[in-house]
This record gives C-alpha cells, structure tokens and sequence, in this order.
C-alpha cells in the first residue's frame, strides 16, 4: 500500500472505523472511475471538494453524481467560497486532487457533508491517493469527520 494510503488506513483503525482501503491499478480519481473500479454507482461515492472561504479552507464531501451549490455552502460558511488550487489543496490536506481522504488533514477546517449521500447503506471515500477507496457506512463518514450534513445540490 502507498504511504499515503497506509496513513488513511492507520487513521480509520485509530478511529475505530472498520474498513479497508482498496487500492487499483486504475485510476479512481473522478467519481465515474470510482464507481467503475468498486462496482457501485456514482452517486455512492464520497467527492472530498476543498474549498477557500477568507484564505482558509472549507470542505464539502458530496456525492459523486452531484454538483456542489456553493451559494447553498456559503450560506452555512458566511462568506463567499473560491475555487482551492492543487498546491492549496496539498498544503492544507496533505493529499493530492484526486486521491483528498475526508479525514486525516494537515490543517483543522470545516466539513460539510451532502445529505443525498445519507440515502444509502455504505458509500465510497477517497483513500490517501488516486488509485485507493474505502467503503464506509454514512453514519461513519459523519462521526468520523464530525461533518454537518447540508443540502448542497444544484438543482
């Protein structure tokens, strides 16, 4: 397992969440190769999306068939959102796009979970690198991030 996996997978124990990352050969980077790697659909994996409100960041983890509201985000956050570059991303996660886990982050920061993703019974997070998921229960994802579910689909 790469090192950056291995971490996720030492957090998820510590933390008392029984799941195992799953590495691939391909690539699982956008929600559609995830889905297409684990054998579920798109709308069942975990999109960990980071965000800058004020220099700081601000995470939504929606689900993968959705496209984020950030007016509806920023309603929660109170001040407007902009887009988080690669090295912003890295610097505050400590993870790659692509491959961004919802939990075991440099920096402390706010986490926002979409409420469609509570409608089923396990869903898929990013583990630590481009080739890596997990499966986890929502009420899981939830606990572990101490996320506030909100609704943040387009419609």
């Amino acid at each position: 397992m790469k090192p950056a996996a291995e971490r996720v997978q030492q957090i998820l124990d510590e933390l008392g969440i029984e799941s195992q990352i799953v590495e691939f050969s391909e690539s699982t980077k956008t929600s559609a190769e995830a889905a297409a790697a684990i054998g579920t659909t798109v709308s069942q994996i975990c999109k960990s999306i980071l965000f800058e409100a004020g220099g700081e960041p601000i995470m939504v983890i929606a689900s993968g068939a959705n496209r984020i509201d950030t007016a509806k985000v920023q309603q929660h956050v109170g001040q407007p959102l902009g887009k988080a570059t690669a090295s912003f991303v890295r610097e505050k996660t400590g993870y790659a796009i692509g491959g961004v886990p919802p939990v075991g982050h440099l920096s402390h920061f706010p986490i926002f979970i979409d409420r469609d993703l509570l409608q089923y019974d396990q869903i898929y997070a990013a583990g630590g690198t481009p080739n890596a998921i997990f499966p986890i229960t929502p009420a899981d994802l939830v606990r572990m991030t101490k996320g506030e579910v909100i609704d943040c689909r387009q419609e």
